[in-house]
């Protein structure tokens, strides 16, 4: 099966990109091929994984401007099944040279054609606004995960997030779905964070995942040191979330997968056990 997913949300900060890093990783790890398409330019999903940003590497945005295909992009990372579209700061101005272009808003789904069925899944980081490059990942994608921070503002702006999602439903791709929402950063011992998780599930209904990701220490580390949780810590609060969330994601889908150990995974030097 080939599945393709956008992780999106226009409010910053509520760990989109720490969720579509961990799953992407998980799911590699339990035998998934996975491409990783980071398409936020701040290029966080990139340093996540582990690849080296260097001046002269190829990115989205050198797809978004016609030098190169999105074939020619994809890179290999040290996460055994795991690939990636590298991104970088070049691509906030990608909205001005997207803006001319005719079909502007069906690139990324054109350029995925040829190379999609390589892969199980492809995640798509998209970049914490709704402009060009969110709709083109919208256009392009099967369905949506939104991760919501447990706090009363993650509310402000859903609406207007479910409204895009509507329109591009309406005039750009009739397929796409909610695939689910995943609560991030919960402390559960805040009423009114169990009071926002609950207004959530009533909103979503059984679109929001039973799986809850907690506030963990960990999960802030990992990225400082390029490695996704099941590699930095998997013993920890956030790497137990995570290999949950992966698995109540495969069951979802219908999917099944044996987890590969750690070790084998990693195709670098581990210096954290």
């Amino acid at each position: 099966m080939i599945k393709i997913i956008a992780f999106t949300n226009q409010k910053g900060g509520v760990g989109k990109t720490t969720t579509c890093v961990n799953l992407a990783t998980y799911l590699a790890a339990y035998g998934k091929k996975v491409l990783l398409i980071d398409m936020d330019p701040q290029g966080n999903a990139t340093t996540g994984v582990g690849y080296q940003k260097t001046k002269d590497m190829l990115t989205f945005y050198d797809v978004i401007t016609g030098e190169y295909k999105l074939e020619e992009v994809v890179k290999e990372t040290n996460i055994k099944n795991l690939a990636i579209v590298p991104s970088n700061v070049d691509l906030a101005g990608a909205e001005v040279d997207l803006v001319q272009k005719e079909g502007r808003e069906k690139m990324l789904t054109n350029q995925l054609e040829p190379i999609k069925n390589k892969y199980n899944y492809i995640f798509i980081d998209c970049p914490p606004s709704l402009g060009l490059i969110t709709v083109n990942a919208l256009t392009a994608t099967d369905s949506v995960i939104i991760p919501i921070q447990c706090e009363f503002y993650a509310l402000e702006g859903l609406s207007q997030l479910m409204n895009t999602v509507r329109l591009v439903k309406q005039f750009y791709n009739s397929k796409i779905d909610i695939e689910g929402v995943i609560l991030t950063m919960k402390d559960s011992r805040s009423n009114l964070v169990n009071q926002v998780a609950q207004e959530i599930k009533d909103f979503f209904g059984k679109k929001v995942f039973d799986t809850v990701i907690p506030r963990n220490v960990r999960l802030a580390e990992a990225p400082s040191h390029g490695l996704p949780i099941y590699l930095y810590d998997n013993r920890s609060t956030g790497g137990i979330a995570y290999n949950d969330l992966a698995r109540e994601f495969l069951r979802r889908n219908k999917d099944n997968g044996v987890l590969i150990d750690k070790r084998l995974l990693y195709k670098g030097e581990l210096n954290n056990e």
